[in-house]
């Protein structure tokens, strides 16, 4: 804990605090924000999966997906998305072609996806005439900034595995000046473990073949083949269900094969569920979304996959301001119109997470590992002591606060209205 010391946004970062939380080395810490504009970055799932390879069977290309909020400070604080360009590059990433057998996603890609896509170029859901790379501009939409279809691998160009790639996101001022910068995690993990079920050599053939034997297929003959060809799946913007979605078709046939969350979504080493109140050592996967045959059997009662998923309130269900209703986490926003996930941090990262690259944003703006905008970076609790919070205004609120407080990251001056704050300070004190 930070205990009572006196924080404002110009300090230094308390490197050794810091470096010992984190286990990072102290160069490594960002610098907290000094001017006018903040940014909040983040990748909109997670985790993304790809493919080893892409000469078989195929289920997920290279493909990963960045979203930004700029805000201005002030009173009130502003979001904005004119009058600025945000830049993004993964560090220490800027090819993947030439890494391991993940070329073959473009040697193959015309046949698998219908269009061929320039080397090292990403294909793209959202914006299907623009093809990024692991360097470029995000486009401005709605409320905030978007990188569609970053063709990310988890080799970086020193050749080390790391399914926790980083983006810096760099925002510039109509000159081309520097106004704001941050670093988010962009992962994505090639670990689906076939192989504890599909033993043979090459157990995407196995799966071809065993498919080929029950179904009367003739898949064998005709790779590479995209699952998602038959099985509609909405990750790749496939809604019909066709032969029924690839989400249901799978969960339902390995419910009943011994087969763990962690066998397909990553993984063993990766363990892509990595928020500390929402993990343990198999994922805790079920404890939101079902067993794998809760799994097929809400799809085939009408849920959609990726579309339809489990909501914040489901467990949090004392606090009905989490309730984002039928819009997902991901995309929902609150506190006037900040994203959800500016604060907490992308699904299954929510922070506080095991991986540093995912506590940066806390780190920078608050140099704690909680929440953006928690009280817990001084006080025991993520909501402060019940017995001071009516002191709140004669120590921090104002233009000129006696104490500043993580809501000066945004606000210039604090309201005193605790309705006006998120949550309307209703979350529960953990």
């Amino acid at each position: 804990m930070l205990g009572n010391l006196s924080r404002t946004l110009g300090m230094s970062l308390i490197l050794l605090l810091a470096s010992c939380e984190t286990g990072e080395e102290v160069a490594d810490h960002p610098l907290p924000p000094t001017g006018d504009y903040v940014v909040f970055a983040w990748n909109d799932l997670g985790m993304h999966c790809l493919n080893p390879t892409y000469d078989t069977a195929v289920i997920l290309p290279p493909y990963n997906t960045v979203w930004a909020q700029v805000i201005k400070r002030g009173n009130p604080p502003q979001v904005v998305t004119s009058g600025l360009t945000v830049e993004y590059s993964i560090l220490n990433n800027t090819f993947s072609y030439g890494k391991r057998d993940y070329g073959q996603f473009w040697d193959n890609c015309e046949v698998l996806f219908g269009a061929p896509v320039e080397q090292d170029k990403g294909l793209n859901l959202v914006d299907p005439a623009i093809h990024n790379g692991l360097s470029g501009v995000m486009v401005a939409k709605s409320g905030h900034f978007e990188v569609d279809g970053i063709p990310v691998t988890p080799v970086d160009d020193g050749n080390n595995w790391n399914p926790y790639q980083v983006a810096q996101v760099t925002v510039k001022g109509a000159g081309g000046q520097v106004v704001a910068q941050t670093q988010c995690t962009v992962p994505t993990s090639d670990e689906i473990n076939c192989s504890r079920c599909h033993t043979a050599a090459n157990p995407f053939q196995d799966i071809l073949q065993k498919h080929d034997a029950e179904h009367g297929t003739n898949l064998t003959g005709q790779p590479p083949v995209l699952c998602a060809g038959c099985h509609g799946s909405p990750a790749l913007g496939l809604l019909d269900p066709g032969d029924g979605y690839l989400s249901q078709v799978i969960h339902g046939a390995h419910a009943d094969r011994d087969a763990t969350c962690y066998d397909c979504h990553p993984g063993a080493l990766t363990q892509c569920n990595r928020s500390e109140p929402h993990t343990t050592a198999d994922g805790n996967c079920t404890t939101c979304h079902g067993d794998m045959s809760q799994v097929a059997g809400s799809i085939e009662g009408g849920r959609v996959p990726w579309a339809s998923e489990p909501r914040c309130v489901d467990c949090h269900f004392g606090v009905p301001e989490v309730d984002t209703g039928a819009e997902l986490y991901r995309n929902a926003t609150g506190h006037h119109g900040v994203y959800c996930i500016s604060c907490h941090g992308s699904p299954h990262a929510m922070v506080p997470s095991r991986e540093y690259s995912d506590n940066y944003q806390a780190l920078q703006y608050m140099e704690s590992v909680n929440t953006i905008g928690s009280c817990g970076v001084c006080h025991s609790g993520s909501k402060g002591a019940s017995s001071e919070i009516d002191e709140f205004g004669e120590h921090h609120g104002g233009s000129n606060p006696e104490q500043a407080t993580v809501c000066n990251v945004c606000h210039t001056a604090t309201p005193t209205d605790l309705s006006q704050w998120p949550h309307e300070y209703a979350w529960t004190v953990r």
